[in-house]
């Protein structure tokens, strides 16, 4: 099954600057994820966003909240239609005349899947969060007191062994960290201390 989405332009640049509401965007959410797990993890990656645009990028409410919801919405379609990942929730948000920097950024999660590449900060973040926040909320289920305590040593031996969380692309992994020109270890730490923080 070929997920490649066989376009490099998203959206409409007269749209540039529209949103979602936070209302909407969660109404679309709830409608399109039945999975509470998947919901999780959309949640813990629009939170990591919204935290980086936030502390990293210095923007404002306005502009995080941008990067927010590409985090809470790039995985909208994988529950109900795995086969149409990426291209649903993309056609979605173009007929909703939502800003093409948040589409292509959603288009450009999954480069070696997708077949877009991640150009902007948002676009090589979102790659960059989405696997390792995987990765690392499969490690905090396993250990008693979850997050609390939790060590970039022991992220990164669970990221060696290859039978621990075994869907997780360790690959892609690597690559978005070197795409984004960020240090594994930083972003492991980042994503230790805020993941924790999402909520439903």
């Amino acid at each position: 099954m070929s997920l490649l989405l066989d376009r490099t332009e998203f959206g409409d640049s007269a749209n540039t600057g529209k949103t979602l509401t936070r209302e909407e965007a969660k109404a679309l959410f709830y409608d399109w994820v039945k999975n509470e797990r998947l919901q999780l993890h959309m949640n813990q990656v629009a939170q990591l966003m919204k935290c980086w645009a936030l502390e990293k990028e210095g923007l404002n409410e306005a502009d995080a909240w941008r990067w927010e919801m590409a985090g809470l919405l790039h995985d909208a379609d994988w529950d109900q239609w795995p086969d149409q990942h990426c291209k649903k929730i993309i056609e979605e948000l173009e007929n909703r005349n939502v800003d093409p920097e948040i589409i292509r950024a959603i288009a450009s999660h999954g480069p070696l899947h997708f077949g877009v590449e991640p150009v902007t900060k948002m676009d090589k973040m979102l790659y960059a969060f989405d696997e390792l926040s995987g990765l690392i909320h499969a490690y905090s289920l396993m250990r008693p007191e979850g997050y609390t305590g939790m060590e970039l040593k022991g992220v990164k031996k669970r990221l060696k062994e290859k039978s621990f969380a075994a869907n997780v692309s360790r690959e892609d992994i690597a690559d978005a960290c070197n795409r984004a020109g960020i240090e594994l270890d930083e972003l492991i730490q980042f994503i230790i201390l805020r993941q924790p923080q999402a909520g439903q």
